[in-house]
């Protein structure tokens, strides 16, 4: 039905449609826990090696509300912060039985963010009795990073789950001219605590 040449051809065109559907390089991933803070987190993953690969970060924060904290003297607030965070990694793949992209790996990061929030609050002074409307504008900038564990799979060579856990160090200000805000007015952020964990669960589409 079809010459020796075009029955070649097909086949070298299966071979190699087989070749890439086993060899995807790239994973494009989303953290399914991010927006309930308002917040879509992206990350794409290239393949390095055979037991590394690199990730690049993305976050955008957009307008999360901020209602019902307490602040000097049983302030009522109403906040909303947006901003953007960088999130670079290398990950070392651990396991001999499949290539860099599957299994258990660990994983130095470095991480940027900035936030920036805006609004206002009722400060009540029991003393005097008066309740004062006072304006939010505020930025926060932090840097800082550390290291996660983590196990990522591939399903039917397209479907990435990839789950982790880990300790991080930040360092960060506030500009304001506000005295009263500090980094606990904004989510994830603290004033006496530099130290935090990293946790996340992405599902993705390998290719």
């Amino acid at each position: 039905m079809f010459s020796p040449i075009v029955r070649g051809l097909l086949v070298a065109g299966a071979l190699l449609a087989c070749s890439r559907a086993h060899a995807q390089t790239n994973v494009l991933k989303i953290d399914i826990f991010q927006p309930i803070v308002n917040t879509a987190a992206l990350s794409f993953e290239h393949k390095l090696s055979e037991s590394s690969s690199f990730q690049l970060g993305v976050s955008i924060t957009a307008n999360y509300n901020e209602e019902g904290g307490s602040w000097l003297y049983g302030a009522s607030e109403s906040r909303k912060t947006s901003g953007f965070g960088l999130m670079p990694e290398y990950r070392f793949y651990l396991s001999e039985k499949h290539p860099a992209m599957e299994g258990f790996y660990v994983a130095p990061f470095l991480r940027y963010q900035y936030l920036s929030q805006s609004g206002q609050y009722e400060q009540f002074n029991p003393n005097t009795g008066i309740s004062t409307t006072r304006t939010v504008d505020a930025s926060l900038n932090a840097f800082g990073g550390g290291v996660v564990v983590g196990r990522h799979w591939i399903f039917k060579q397209r479907f990435s789950l990839d789950a982790l856990l880990g300790p991080s160090y930040m360092i960060s200000g506030v500009s304001s001219d506000n005295s009263d805000i500090s980094k606990n007015d904004f989510l994830g952020f603290y004033d006496d605590i530099n130290y935090g964990i990293r946790g996340a669960v992405t599902f993705g589409v390998a290719f």
